[in-house]
């Protein structure tokens, strides 16, 4: 039996270290450049250890790099074992055996100053002996967890033994205590104990809760045009209230969601003070505030569309937001005198009303030509959004909206004041690109004509779910549902943009723009006062850049207020995805099933971002 005891590391477990700062890995200027060619033999590991170890050896992941002579590769092949001791470990193999080779020879056996002459690369054999693995024997919680179960944290006799399974059940465990308020917890010994005769590990842990406490000072370092102050104030950790990791993981997210840091770290001092409060450190790291782009968009249903933006999220110090944009689309599927245009200003301040609020206003101005109607609209609002929790979001707005519309019940202007509610749950763990969890959204619009006279309410519900069916997260289910309403007066008395549509590339894939529900005489569309839409995708990546993705999507539009399913058109197709930083490149090709006289026999879709 081995028995060790030494003080907790997070970064170290038996002597091996897990992982290493990228500083450490930074490319230097190479001296005296030597290659060579590695090969990792494991005979007793199974496939999904052998993908381990690969990944893992630095030797094979800089195998193309040359290292700086014979001290180099040296070096570096001593590194390569404690790498792969650790794979071991962190596969719970604690009788594995590493010896690296080099022309033949082992590196126990070079000395300091060995010199590699002959052909290069120079050969390098890696062989690992596996050795069994270890499940976990006797656990015991020790200190102020004594009256934590284990298993509630995954150390179950039986169970996985590997060091990153114990690591993780560390930090837990500490998170656990720091939930009741104990800034100061932490894993204080640990003691692991190896029967090889049974190949068990008996763990012990030994964990210090320290008091409970509230929030001290919160200092804020790192800002230089950004105001300080200001970002305490955007932490939202006051002062004396009891100190809560999920308060602190909370206010990293919210100076994150400024846009005016790339980097934002929350630390708790080591110490309480002198009133028995934890002080709270604050670094971060500010990005460029001005910023501008360039985006498209193509469909052969829809054209080319084209967008250019410009913006500054810093404009005051306080990490107030202006942002200018233009867009042009319908190229090459209207006239010239056709094509649609769109300006905006926008402007937002963050903790307006607290650090969880944020005030926007938007002026924007519209003229477009849809098949369904001719536009031109000018349109102004405020409005105030606040974070209930991580998850929940309200928003409330006052717009008012002048607008021309020419459609099929004639020429009409109007003057719509209207004071649009949402409320929005998302629990997605990457709006970019989810592999799980939803996101629900219920909108209420009511709004008056105050040229016309007319009152109406729009109501809006929608939901999409993300789910991985593999533990790597390569197969996700994802699905839509969408479900509106318009109540409060007849079809020709609401603005025929304020009308529900469906079909085209955000909606009905297949079919054309606003190209399903009822049409006029002339066979354009006139939109409804209910709507449905509904979509499954099956996303699939290929590689880590490259995904597919087949589509099934249906929608309805029907002129009464509930709609008529009897009518659902349905649109399939597969569509491909390049993930970028930014998110995803997405191109979608569709065919209608059910397509009614004068729908495109298939529609084609780019763009940016998943289709929900």
């Amino acid at each position: 039996m081995i028995a060790v005891n030494r003080p907790a590391a997070a970064f170290e477990l038996f002597g091996i270290k897990l992982w290493e700062s990228a500083s450490d890995k930074e490319d230097a200027e190479i001296v005296d450049p030597l290659r060579y060619a590695v090969t990792i033999e494991a005979p007793d590991a199974d496939s999904d250890l052998k993908d381990k170890l690969e990944s893992a050896s630095t030797l094979k992941a800089d195998e193309d790099r040359p290292v700086s002579g014979s001290l180099g590769l040296l070096t570096k092949a001593r590194a390569e074992r404690e790498q792969l001791v650790a794979a071991l470990y962190q596969d719970a193999r604690y009788e594995g055996v590493v010896t690296v080779a080099i022309q033949g020879r082992s590196i126990d056996d070079l000395p300091p100053d060995a010199e590699f002459t002959g052909a290069q690369p120079i050969p390098v054999t890696v062989t690992v002996q596996a050795g069994p693995k270890f499940t976990l024997g006797d656990i015991r919680l020790e200190g102020d967890a004594a009256q934590l179960a284990s298993a509630d944290f995954g150390l179950i006799s039986g169970g996985d033994a590997g060091s990153g399974a114990i690591l993780k059940a560390e930090a837990s465990i500490v998170r656990a205590l720091k939930e009741e308020g104990r800034p100061l917890a932490k894993v204080t010994g640990r003691e692991i104990v190896a029967d090889h005769k049974t190949a068990t590990l008996d763990v012990t842990l030994t964990v210090a809760a320290g008091p409970v406490a509230g929030y001290g000072d919160t200092v804020v370092e790192g800002t230089e045009a950004v105001d300080r102050d200001f970002t305490e104030y955007m932490t939202g950790l006051k002062r004396g209230r009891q100190y809560s990791p999920e308060e602190i993981d909370e206010a990293r997210e919210r100076l994150l969601g400024l846009e005016v840091f790339n980097s934002v770290t929350l630390k708790e001092g080591e110490a309480l003070d002198a009133e028995g409060n934890i002080p709270i450190d604050v670094e971060v790291s500010e990005r460029k505030f001005r910023y501008f782009g360039l985006g498209a968009t193509a469909s052969n249903t829809e054209g080319l569309g084209l967008e250019g933006y410009w913006g500054h999220r810093n404009l005051f110090g306080r990490a107030e937001k202006l942002r200018i944009d233009g867009s042009i689309s319908g190229i090459g599927a209207n006239d010239i005198s056709k094509l649609n245009y769109n300006a905006g200003i926008l402007f937002e301040k963050p903790g307006v009303l607290g650090p969880a609020s944020k005030f926007y206003s938007h002026l924007k101005t519209v003229y477009e030509h849809p098949d369904a109607y001719d536009r031109f609209s000018v349109r102004g609002d405020v409005g105030l959004s606040y974070e209930l929790t991580k998850k929940q979001t309200v928003s409330a707005e006052f717009a008012l909206d002048y607008s021309k519309i020419t459609d099929s019940f004639g020429k009409h202007d109007y003057l719509i004041a209207s004071v649009p509610l949402q409320y929005v749950y998302d629990n997605r763990d990457n709006r970019l690109n989810p592999t799980r969890g939803f996101r629900l959204l219920a909108y209420a619009e009511p709004s008056y004509d105050l040229l016309n006279g007319a009152a109406f309410v729009k109501l809006k519900g929608e939901g999409s779910v993300y789910q991985a069916i593999d533990s790597g997260g390569k197969f996700v289910m994802a699905g839509r549902a969408s479900l509106g309403s318009i109540v409060g007066a007849s079809l020709q008395d609401v603005p025929a943009d304020r009308r529900f549509y469906a079909g085209g590339g955000g909606s009905v894939r297949g079919y054309a723009y606003q190209g399903i529900g009822p049409k006029a005489a002339d066979g354009q569309p006139i939109g409804g006062l209910s709507w449905f839409e509904t979509s499954a995708e099956m996303r699939v990546a290929v590689t880590d850049t490259i995904g597919i993705v087949p589509f099934v999507d249906a929608g309805t539009v029907s002129t009464k207020t509930f709609p008529d399913f009897s009518d659902l058109k349905v649109g399939a197709g597969i569509g491909l995805r390049y993930l970028t930083p930014f998110g995803p490149l997405r191109v979608d090709v569709a065919v209608p099933l059910n397509p009614d006289p004068g729908d495109p026999d298939y529609g084609i879709y780019a763009g940016i971002g998943q289709a929900f």
